[in-house]
């Protein structure tokens, strides 16, 4: 005797996991419902994440002139008096057309949107509190799609007035003189170049070794040297030990001895899971230290027809391949012969300023696999649009294997480089050679141009190596 649900699949969050995994299931007819807890659509997406902050960067950019600073050989200088209405104006901006956009498509698909708190009844049922109230509903699949919270270690007095995380941040009263910035991972160095192109003295503190460590060591050291240049401070191997709170601001405690006064500190601990009321052990789903849910290639958890997708299964945990992962997820479920897997090659973006992205292999992950290669570089200086547009330090960096001239990573800094990347990402997913470069034909002048050069570059070296 089969079982009526009250729905095809349930979506438990309406971030961009969510949300595209709704919408994948209800354009292929079936009935489909998100739960969302917080009194807004979008998740942390929208509302505290990649939307806000990178709304935040185009707003410094704006105030600061940074993206004149090389036309006409002028200096660039702050706009005075900027208040925190000011910088957070076209973000509110943003964030509001972003909460339109997610109602439309969800009214579009006739998707019913649930606001409440979901845990797990059993492996069909799912509770859901309100303004008081319980009520039940149940479904053929879940999708869990609930994102990552900021990681708060007791060890970390956040008050959200001195101490910060990456959401509370957006919540301010005012912009602080000094900020401090424990963290440089990609939040960390994202808000370290945001504040400081407003002219905000920043002090950004790691206990490794170099500030994004995941980047090729040379994309690394020329962030390293921009950031200084900005006017930074950058302490590396530098452990946190304690923070002091001052009426005014606060002062950092480092194992080394140091001490750093701030008026402002941000804590950018990475994020964890948002699994903690969900209720899991009814349904017997297990959860990592950091609250990530483990799933298998198709995004099943441990109960088969419970998926999970985006942020709550750890890494990359990024809006794009979160989109991705519910998609396939949703068609797997359901059995739609649509889309079957999330490309193994993913771009990476990190909006600092400049905007660095890239896809593929390192030159440090392929001395570790003892594959040999060669390089090859563009830089913006050289390049007519670079010119012209005034951005001069910028770079296009092509790796590729010495033996077929396969393209195996493509780096890029400066200006535009989520973009340009893309590119670069065709030619890696097509396993293609750098010669792809060479016999297209580029826009002039364009950015995208600086790719024939860098394979140019690339195959002088390889020739160099020869001789």
């Amino acid at each position: 005797m089969s079982t009526t649900y009250n729905f095809d699949l349930i979506v438990i969050g309406s971030g961009p996991a969510g949300e595209k995994g709704a919408a994948q299931a209800a354009y292929f007819g079936k009935k489909t419902a998100i739960i969302e807890k917080a009194p807004r659509v979008g998740g942390a997406g929208v509302n505290t994440g990649t939307v806000p902050s990178k709304t935040l960067r185009e707003t410094a950019l704006y105030f600061s002139n940074l993206r004149q600073r090389g036309l006409y050989g002028i200096d660039y200088s702050i706009k005075k008096n900027i208040s925190i209405e000011d910088f957070m104006y076209r973000k509110t901006h943003v964030v509001n057309n972003e909460w339109d956009l997610i109602y439309q498509n969800i009214e579009r698909h006739n998707i019913e949107l649930i606001f409440g708190t979901a845990s797990f009844v059993d492996e069909h049922t799912i509770q859901v509190e309100r303004d008081g109230s319980v009520e039940q509903f149940t479904t053929d699949f879940f999708l869990i799609g609930t994102g990552s919270v900021p990681n708060r270690p007791n060890s970390f007095p956040i008050d959200d007035k001195i101490v910060y995380d990456s959401d509370s941040l957006l919540n301010m009263d005012r912009l602080p003189s000094h900020l401090a910035i424990i963290g440089a991972g990609v939040i960390g160095c994202e808000y370290a170049t945001i504040f400081s192109a407003l002219g905000i003295s920043v002090t950004l503190i790691d206990s490794k070794g170099t500030i994004l460590s995941f980047l090729d060591h040379e994309i690394a050291s020329q962030l390293h040297g921009h950031l200084e240049d900005l006017g930074m401070k950058i302490l590396v191997n530098e452990e946190f030990i304690d923070v002091e709170k001052k009426e005014n601001g606060a002062v950092i405690l480092l194992k080394s001895g140091k001490k750093v006064e701030a008026e402002k500190v941000l804590i950018a601990a990475g994020r964890h899971g948002n699994t903690h009321r969900l209720s899991l052990e009814n349904v017997k789903i297990a959860t990592g230290a950091r609250g990530h849910i483990s799933v298998n290639e198709h995004f099943q958890t441990s109960v088969p027809h419970i998926y999970a997708a985006g942020d709550v299964i750890g890494f990359p945990a990024l809006a794009s391949t979160s989109m991705e992962q519910a998609r396939v997820a949703v068609c797997h479920a359901f059995q739609f012969d649509y889309k079957k897997r999330v490309s193994p090659f993913i771009p990476l973006a990190v909006y600092t300023i400049p905007e660095i992205s890239f896809a593929g292999e390192t030159e440090e992950s392929l001395k570790q696999k003892n594959i040999p290669y060669s390089v090859g570089r563009a830089m913006f200086k050289t390049n007519a649009r670079g010119q012209i547009i005034g951005e001069l330090d910028g770079m296009i960096k092509l790796i590729f294997s010495q033996t077929d001239q396969r393209l195996l990573g493509v780096h890029i800094i400066g200006e535009g480089a989520a973009e340009l990347i893309h590119l670069g990402l065709f030619v890696l997913s097509e396993h293609l050679t750098i010669d792809y470069f060479i016999q297209s034909v580029f826009n002039f002048p364009t950015l995208s141009e600086a790719y024939k050069y860098a394979a140019y570059d690339g195959l002088q070296n390889l020739q160099k190596m020869k001789m």
